[in-house]
């Protein structure tokens, strides 16, 4: 009977450490997703990047939206496994966002682009940064025009291009499953070129209606 109740008690402080573990996690993904997203408001409106806390190695660049989706996500930058933790990221070698080129963000297949499995050709995607040439938040519209599974040393897609292209790629096959031996990959093509968010329109026409000289800038809702 004591070795019943020994057992007990350490399944249940077993079950209230991983309990308290998960909560943990959970706690600790919420403030670093609105620590991230409080730093992208500051670099939207600004141009200045802002580490989301004061000893993180990236830090937001852009915001990438696929309407259809739902999705709303912030970019970051550089994409190594400790900023992946975090939300999607440009990848090293890729186009940096606003030059001409391929882009290229990754993220994870079980979070950040988990929703990238009902994407559909022709769904659209919309990417906002900060443009220091205006000095305002601008976005670009893309098309999906190509979606391939591939083996992960097939990096065609993922090589520079001399037309401007949006490259999202994650591990495949999506869900929980330890073993992910593919690269689901989705490229897309612009619409049109960037222009300013309806944001910084709307400063920019405060601006001409008061007679008053001052830099644009964005206040995204975020």
């Amino acid at each position: 009977m004591k070795t019943l109740r020994l057992l007990t008690a350490l399944i249940l402080l077993a079950g209230t450490c991983l309990t308290a573990r998960a909560a943990y996690l959970d706690a600790k993904a919420r403030l670093a997703g609105f620590l991230i997203r409080r730093a992208w408001t500051h670099t939207s409106a600004t141009g200045e990047p802002r580490a989301p806390w004061p000893w993180a190695d990236t830090h937001p660049i852009a915001r990438l939206q696929i309407p259809r989706l739902g999705y709303d996500e912030i970019v970051l930058d550089a994409a190594t496994p400790r900023s992946l933790n975090f939300g999607p990221a440009l990848v090293l070698s890729a186009t940096p966002i606003g030059k001409p080129g391929n882009v290229v963000l990754a993220g994870h297949r079980t979070s950040w682009f988990h929703p990238l499995e009902n994407i559909a050709p022709g769904d659209s995607l919309q990417i906002s940064w900060f443009d220091t040439r205006h000095n305002a938040l601008v976005q670009r519209t893309y098309t999906v025009n190509l979606i391939q599974v591939v083996e992960p040393q097939n990096l065609a897609l993922l090589e520079p291009t001399p037309d401007d292209a949006l490259t999202l790629i994650t591990c495949y096959p999506f869900g929980s499953s330890p073993h992910s031996p593919l690269r689901f990959i989705v490229r897309a093509t612009p619409l049109g070129p960037s222009r300013p968010t309806e944001d910084t329109v709307t400063v920019n026409a405060r601006s001409s209606a008061s007679s008053i000289s001052a830099i644009p800038f964005a206040r995204p809702t975020v």
